[in-house]
């Protein structure tokens, strides 16, 4: 069952003025911030800062990877009001021991200083991703060219990251937002309401390649994920534990292939 959701999503950017090197007015466009409080069946949860595009699948999508919920089908209402700047998530069972599983916080190096509940990372070695999956290098780059052409926020105002999730070469969603991890977050509480599976896609994103970013990218079952930007040393071992694809400095014909070279398959004539 789809839950009743407010679609209460905000401009992404506002106009205002500035002054260039030669003293003229400039109308000029910036990305939106605004503070968004989450409360899970009446309790506060955290306060996220946020473009405010989509913020129920922000929602849905942070709650799923933060692991305190575990079916969109528990989820039956997220309401956003942005006078309040507060969103009230109504779930059917609630959480009996959240203070408990919220109570040990990691701040992440996510843009924005984002943070992650409890300790995912013990149980990153019991997630499984598709060992039959494979990306040919010139879905890589047709999936590369996607994103070069896709008119975005950041082209007109700067100041955001972008996520996307690829089928082959089929954009399927692309999500922009003042942190890195809520754009990833967006696209989760997106695939959730959607009922998309992560077996068969890519996960591209502007930023680097962090812990937080792996984790997620395999809690949403992603076996492939790549970013323009470079990684971590946690990033990368993860990703090795986790069994990612991961390939990050992708621009043009350029790429570097960090883990799972097992299922990257590259054309002919780079391989010889």
């Amino acid at each position: 069952m789809r839950p009743v959701l407010s679609n209460a999503g905000r401009p992404a950017t506002i106009e205002i003025t500035a002054i260039d090197q030669d003293g003229a007015t400039v109308p000029t466009a910036i990305a939106g911030e605004n503070p968004l409080t989450i409360y899970l069946d009446n309790r506060e949860l955290v306060t996220l800062m946020t473009l405010g595009q989509s913020p129920e699948a922000l929602v849905i999508g942070y709650l799923r990877n933060q692991r305190l919920v575990g079916r969109i089908d528990d989820i039956l209402a997220v309401q956003v009001d942005w006078e309040t700047g507060a969103c009230a998530v109504r779930t059917a069972c609630p959480i009996e021991d959240i203070a408990a599983r919220t109570a040990h916080r990691t701040v992440t190096t996510g843009c924005g200083q984002g943070t992650v509940f409890g300790d995912l990372m013990a149980d990153i070695d019991k997630l499984r991703l598709p060992a039959a999956a494979r990306l040919d290098e010139a879905t890589l780059y047709g999936m590369l060219d996607v994103v070069r052409k896709h008119e975005t926020i950041y082209k007109a105002a700067g100041a955001v990251h972008g996520c996307a999730l690829f089928c082959g070469t089929e954009l399927l969603y692309f999500v922009e937002d003042v942190g890195r991890h809520n754009a990833v977050d967006a696209i989760a509480g997106q695939m959730w309401l959607d009922g998309v599976a992560g077996d068969d896609k890519i996960f591209y994103t502007t930023g680097r390649l962090t812990s937080e970013m792996v984790i997620k990218a395999a809690q949403m079952g992603i076996p492939f994920l790549v970013s323009r930007s470079g990684l971590t040393q946690m990033g990368y071992d993860i990703a090795r534990r986790a069994g990612i694809t991961m390939i990050g400095r992708s621009q043009g014909r350029r790429y570097l292939l960090f883990t799972g070279a097992e299922r990257f398959q590259r054309a002919a004539a780079s391989a010889s």
